[in-house]
């Protein structure tokens, strides 16, 4: 039977290892390496039950891919509660999904803090980039002052020779903060390093738009990570950007069936401003600079984190979207002029970026702005006028990955398991010790 057995944790101050061991079916998801996150707080008081929060929520998506079940020693009341609804919530949303049973020795009832939300020392906190979603987030919850959480694991590897781009996110995610009397709070992970992501991506990647983490892991993954800090620092509400909004159909690993309902003791997760469009987020963006930010300044681009390259096609697409939005790019950290137009024409023409149906989603959120919209200049009439008519179908569809990389994909989805799989000690810990508390659904 496949299953993945999660020791108890271990901490040094604040940094937090767990080891993994799976089965041998499943040891070609796993690099072999332990989960190790490291908080700039001190967890060593928090309980193991929250603890191993970071480790399930990284292992439950891929057991649940596998039907696999997970073994755990002790874990949080509340958070079994939550993986069972999250469970429900991506088996309905992705068909590949088998489910699985979780089994612990202990359900504590962890009592870290308390659950009304009245503590003097409760506090809220913002998974924060800098980008459009979580500064529009930030901007809607600011009468809160919460926490901003940057995450070091996932688009900033933890290797050393990304240190350059994660010191510019701390630089940037500490000024703002600066600027607006906030807390910062930085994690870094080895949660992709961790997952085998190449081997998964080579199994699911037939099912998903984009990768695995991206498409099915992040939203409980980037929470989960979060639980020990939450707890140290007495977080009762822990906020993720949107990605989407409603009337997107596209299966995306962060949906508010999956963020609202993660939680553990004293915490609860909410996946905000899905009401809203990425058009709409920037409107807000823009009232907020024109009342209280007028340098505000956005970082979204996909080559660099010093700033915008003004030429990557997140780039060209937050552009027009602030254009639209009434703001200057230049103003907001997008060297972006009228001359740029004929170029990004040519990049969705012509294939220059890959792009999956996330993106033809938000270039339709731009066309029906644009056709609300009167154009200011020659350059921009004839964008907006080529937009209203092109087959966004057809620009993605002519962007797709190369073909050596999904030759490679298949290959390693059809290869014999001994190829991949590494060899594990037996796991001889008796089934009949667990008491199962998620049942395969």
């Amino acid at each position: 039977m496949a299953s993945i057995h999660i020791d108890t944790p271990t901490t040094d101050g604040r940094t937090l290892r767990t080891t993994v061991r799976p089965s041998n079916d499943l040891a070609r998801f796993f690099t072999g390496d332990p989960l190790e996150v490291t908080y700039d707080v001190d967890i060593e008081s928090v309980p193991d039950s929250l603890l191993v929060v970071p480790a399930l929520a990284q292992v439950c998506p891929v057991a649940w891919a596998a039907g696999a079940d997970v073994y755990v020693d002790t874990v949080d009341a509340t958070f079994v509660s939550a993986l069972e609804d999250v469970q429900a919530a991506m088996l309905e949303m992705y068909d590949f999904l088998e489910g699985g049973d979780l089994y612990a020795r202990e359900v504590v009832d962890t009592r870290v803090s308390s659950d009304d939300g009245d503590d003097e020392n409760a506090e809220s906190g913002l998974l924060f980039t800098g980008g459009v979603d979580s500064t529009c987030s930030y901007v809607r919850h600011r009468e809160e002052e919460p926490t901003l959480i940057s995450i070091r694991g996932w688009t900033i590897t933890p290797d050393s020779s990304d240190d350059e781009q994660w010191n510019h996110l701390v630089d940037r995610v500490t000024d703002f903060a600066t600027d607006r009397n906030l807390e910062t709070a930085f994690v870094e992970a080895n949660m992709l390093s961790f997952l085998d992501h190449p081997m998964l991506l080579a199994h699911y990647k037939r099912y998903v738009d984009g990768g695995w983490y991206s498409s099915v892991g992040h939203g409980l993954g980037l929470l989960g990570l979060c639980a020990p800090l939450a707890a140290a620092r007495g977080m009762t509400d822990l906020y993720m950007a949107a990605t989407h909004w409603e009337g997107i159909d596209l299966e995306w690993g962060s949906h508010p069936d999956i963020d609202d309902n993660v939680r553990w003791d004293g915490t609860r997760c909410h996946h905000d401003a899905y009401d809203l469009t990425r058009q709409e987020r920037l409107d807000v963006l823009a009232a907020y600079a024109e009342s209280d930010a007028p340098d505000l300044a956005l970082q979204t681009c996909n080559d660099r984190m010093d700033g915008n390259c003004g030429v990557c096609e997140k780039c060209y697409r937050t552009a027009v979207g602030l254009r639209l939005a009434g703001l200057e790019p230049t103003e907001h950290g997008y060297p972006f002029t009228d001359d740029r137009y004929h170029d990004l024409r040519q990049g969705l023409e012509g294939g220059r970026w890959i792009l999956g149906q996330d993106e033809r989603y938000m270039w339709a959120d731009i066309r029906d702005r644009v056709r609300k919209t009167e154009p200011k200049t020659a350059a921009e009439r004839a964008f907006f006028a080529w937009l209203e008519s092109a087959s966004l179908s057809e620009i993605v569809d002519n962007s797709g990955s190369p073909l050596r990389h999904r030759v490679l994909r298949a290959g390693a989805r059809n290869a014999p398991d001994p190829v991949y799989t590494t060899l594990y000690p037996a796991w001889s810990a008796a089934k009949a010790s667990y008491q199962r508390l998620l049942t395969r659904r």
